[in-house]
């Protein structure tokens, strides 16, 4: 744990003039208000949790397989003789645990072979996996293993594209609770039976037309374009594949979610990631909070609006009355200007930003916290320039008893 704190340490001392990237957020190298957490917490208002859910039990899959491979090298065997169907496979179509399973740099086919291993504590790889860039981002998934050798005929379903005008339908085709990602245990040595069990979880989970039966409240298929799209799951993880044609099937299990990680994963990064900073890198309000905000403010307006006019034909006297009026405006103003930036400044001058509700956690980031206090400045000014207005009209304005 003190490792992690100290990489955190550095990432932000390197994030000082910056907001952080995708991978960053992932890897949770990053702190709150754009952490991994707040991002889940951001997509799971618009239901669409199962999407980094999806790209996190992927990424524990491929460490379980990468796992499984360091385990046979351990032990002095070599994946060639351990292994000869995923080891021919592998040369032949690339693999991404090229260089843990130890093929031929040279290669014609690479993918990449970077570990998430030291970029998580125990504790962190048992609950959310990450990733760096080079595993992220650096690997086509036209270089990956195509599906077809695994899939079957299927009923036509939408083809939809993955846009940003309609993230929630063509994202996924329901919502569902939360849930934390996969973690498989590690009390044992890892078999080939696990990495079947791990992928059929996978497969049933997020990929499989019936996830999105009506009445189930677990699984949920997610969008993927058709050509990535896996129609059936001919393994099963209670039998040992014992043919050739399974034997075959059984050696693309290590790579088969790959191009779909790096699908959702793209996806991810262009539609919803920028969407998470302008709400928490320049606010530090949840959609329900400013939306109390902005019934409350002009709730507090119209009473304000009400007493000003009320001392105007009334003939108040003493005119300086009048002045007691800004604590009306104050607040009403300050809701609603709140409203409109999704930023509350005193939140902010205290340090806090939103999670749920009415519940906050502490600015940590220190270019998000500089963000956020050059806006709470501008919004402080903004209101305090609109309360004085309002005030000084209604006093100036002659009393008239009607």
């Amino acid at each position: 744990m003190e490792g992690d704190q100290l990489r955190q340490d550095e990432g932000a001392q390197e994030r000082k003039n910056r907001l952080p990237s995708f991978t960053e957020v992932l890897s949770r190298r990053t702190r709150p208000p754009v952490d991994l957490f707040m991002f889940y917490l951001f997509l799971q208002r618009e239901g669409a949790e199962d999407i980094l859910d999806f790209w996190l039990d992927v990424q524990q899959h491929e460490n379980l397989c990468r796992a499984y491979f360091k385990d046979v090298r351990k032990s002095g065997r070599a994946i060639r003789e351990d292994w000869p169907e995923y080891w021919d496979y592998a040369r032949r179509r690339g693999s991404i645990y090229g260089t843990v399973v130890g093929l031929n740099p040279n290669s014609t086919v690479k993918r990449s072979t970077a570990s998430t291993s030291e970029l998580l504590s125990e504790h962190d790889r048992q609950n959310l996996s990450g990733t760096n860039e080079k595993a992220a981002r650096s690997v086509s998934p036209n270089t990956v293993a195509s599906p077809a050798t695994v899939v079957g005929s299927d009923p036509p379903r939408s083809t939809t594209p993955f846009s940003l005008s309609g993230r929630t339908p063509t994202l996924f085709n329901a919502r569902r609770a939360s849930r934390a990602p996969t973690v498989i245990p590690r009390t044992s040595a890892i078999s080939r039976q696990d990495l079947i069990a791990s992928a059929e979880r996978i497969y049933f989970r997020y990929l499989s037309p019936a996830a999105n039966t009506p009445g189930s409240s677990e699984n949920h298929e997610i969008y993927l374009p058709p050509s990535l799209r896996i129609h059936s799951f001919p393994l099963s993880s209670t039998h040992e594949p014992k043919s050739q044609a399974e034997m075959s099937i059984m050696a693309q299990i290590p790579d088969m979610f790959h191009s779909q990680k790096e699908y959702v994963f793209r996806a991810m990064e262009q539609d919803a990631f920028p969407r998470f900073l302008r709400a928490k890198a320049f606010g530090n309000l949840t959609p329900v909070s400013a939306l109390v905000r902005l019934i409350v403010g002009l709730i507090v307006l119209w009473i304000g609006l009400a007493v000003g006019f009320s001392l105007i034909f009334l003939d108040v006297h003493p005119k300086s009355k009048r002045f007691f009026l800004f604590l009306p405006f104050s607040v009403a103003i300050l809701f609603l200007i709140s409203h409109q930036y999704e930023l509350d400044p005193i939140l902010v001058f205290l340090g806090q930003s939103e999670s749920t509700p009415f519940r906050t956690l502490t600015i940590r980031e220190p270019y998000v916290k500089k963000l956020l206090l050059g806006r709470a400045i501008w919004v402080t000014i903004l209101v305090g320039a609109c309360v004085a207005a309002l005030t000084l009209i209604f006093w100036a304005v002659p009393g008239h008893r009607l």
